[in-house]
């Protein structure tokens, strides 16, 4: 089917990609709705193979690995009253990660990285509500060429919050699946914020909803998530 290469840019962890954007690049290429289910880290600046199996089914190998796989999925709208645009813009004041981060530079959440450079989305606590949220406004290095910004970045975007609506203390854990749903692309440099919440899980499983609304409580895109703490 073709290959496809992660630059390091989109990093999450510093030598591997951020699942998000991971899956949004692969979610693409297979066409329909699909749940992307990592299976290993996906290295950076590194052509990976992606092989059609069936419809919907991808499988993207490194080395003779697989890395990740697909399977066709549709992610339920959240039955949810969002925030106030400000309560997320509040909420992200007290994000955890400002203050222990496990990677500072991951291309959505790190708070080392620059305007421009980064979502520089910060998901913290959001108050008398049991999610998290944070704005973010996307810069024109994520247009299409359309004004809105490219798919796989809205996907980039549902990724983190998950991962602070479940672990808020940003411990350690890792996205091993995601799959998510657009409403509508969102245009550049328009204000926006995203919502994370637990929805189940147990042990070191973690199960995530993230949805993204405009400043007027919109809902634009939605998505669920799978995280796993490493063992010890």
């Amino acid at each position: 089917m073709g290959t496809v290469s992660i630059p390091r840019r989109f990093c999450g962890p510093p030598t591997s990609a951020n699942g998000g954007y991971f899956a949004g690049r692969i979610a693409a290429l297979a066409g329909v709705n699909v749940a992307v289910r990592l299976l290993k880290p996906p290295p950076l600046d590194t052509e990976l193979e992606v092989i059609e199996v069936d419809k919907g089914m991808l499988e993207v190998r490194h080395a003779g690995e697989i890395i990740a796989s697909t399977r066709p999925e549709r992610v339920a709208a959240p039955q949810l009253t969002p925030p106030a645009y400000f309560e997320a813009v509040e909420a992200s004041r007290h994000y955890s990660g400002f203050e222990r981060h496990p990677f500072p530079t991951c291309f959505v959440c790190g708070p080392q990285r620059a305007r421009g450079d980064g979502l520089r989305v910060f998901p913290g606590q959001l108050r008398g509500r049991p999610q998290v949220a944070a704005p973010w406004v996307a810069d024109s290095s994520l247009d299409a060429g359309d004004g809105k910004v490219r798919p796989e970045f809205m996907w980039a975007a549902l990724d983190c919050p998950g991962w602070l609506g479940c672990l808020p203390d940003a411990r350690v854990a890792l996205l091993a699946e995601l799959s998510a749903h657009l409403d509508r692309r969102v245009h550049i440099d328009e204000r926006c914020f995203v919502v994370g919440w637990r929805s189940g899980g147990g042990g070191r499983k973690h199960e995530a909803g993230t949805a993204l609304y405009d400043e007027d409580g919109e809902l634009c895109a939605y998505a669920h998530a799978l995280w796993i703490e490493p063992r010890a």
